[in-house]
């Protein structure tokens, strides 16, 4: 099999409502990126695990304008704003996975049982303060811990990145290992964005189902996720 095989029927996954689908083979692991509203297949979506950064709520402006007024934000243009972000967030056809982490949790935490905190800090303790949010919260099934990782890597690539709320693949990877999913099983991220959740799978030897609606971010997180499987295939 290529290491990017193009699956030109949408039967793939039942009731994908004429979704396109990509499946990339990997060495040790592959990737199906879906082009849909994961409302619409999320029945469909066999996984051991979630793990997204899912809109909830913040109706996040993302013209240049707006972006431009936000200093570390580069003043990029990302087009329009997030799928979704307008409207409240709904957890619940993801708690019932067997593992799971969900950015954003503060926005939504009344509709969520009690679980594990994971906590994202993006600044050194000398920054803390000093423009919007020093860290990022997500909420993990089971337990009742709080865990930290300081992840910077973001910080000088505000012109470069490709996705105005892009987590670094690290702090992904270090979710997957928080939750404890063993390599060769199969995560899903729902809300795909630009396929940070996907690159830390295929680093790390775990499988991975992505959908992402906005077909603009679709497409570059197929290309960030081709470029890696070449990678590996070398």
């Amino acid at each position: 099999m290529s290491a990017a095989e193009t699956i030109l029927s949408p039967e793939a996954v039942t009731g994908a409502h004429g979704s396109s689908l990509q499946r990339l083979v990997g060495r040790h692991s592959w990737a199906l990126l879906i082009n849909a509203d994961c409302r619409d297949v999320h029945e469909q979506l066999q996984a051991d695990a979630i793990i997204s950064d899912p809109p909830y709520g913040m109706d996040w402006p993302c013209d240049q304008t707006s972006m431009a007024k936000r200093k570390g934000c580069g003043g990029k243009d990302w087009g329009g704003k997030i799928e979704g972000d307008a409207e409240p967030f709904d957890p619940s056809p993801w708690l019932g996975y067997p593992a799971v982490v969900l950015f954003g949790a503060n926005h939504y935490a009344q509709r969520l049982p009690v679980g594990t905190t994971l906590v994202w800090l993006k600044r050194h303790d000398a920054g803390f303060g000093s423009f919007l949010s020093d860290a990022e919260v997500a909420w993990m099934k089971g337990g009742h811990g709080v865990y930290a990782k300081r992840d910077l890597s973001m910080n000088g690539e505000a012109l470069t990145r490709c996705h105005p709320c892009q987590k670094p693949v690290p702090l992904m990877a270090w979710c997957l290992d928080m939750a404890k999913v063993p390599k060769g099983a199969t995560v899903c991220d729902p809300y795909m964005g630009s396929g940070s959740t996907g690159i830390a799978c295929l680093r790390t030897g775990r499988n991975f189902i992505g959908v992402e609606k906005d077909a603009t971010h679709f497409a570059t997180a197929l290309e960030r996720m081709r470029s890696e499987v070449e990678e590996t295939l070398l």
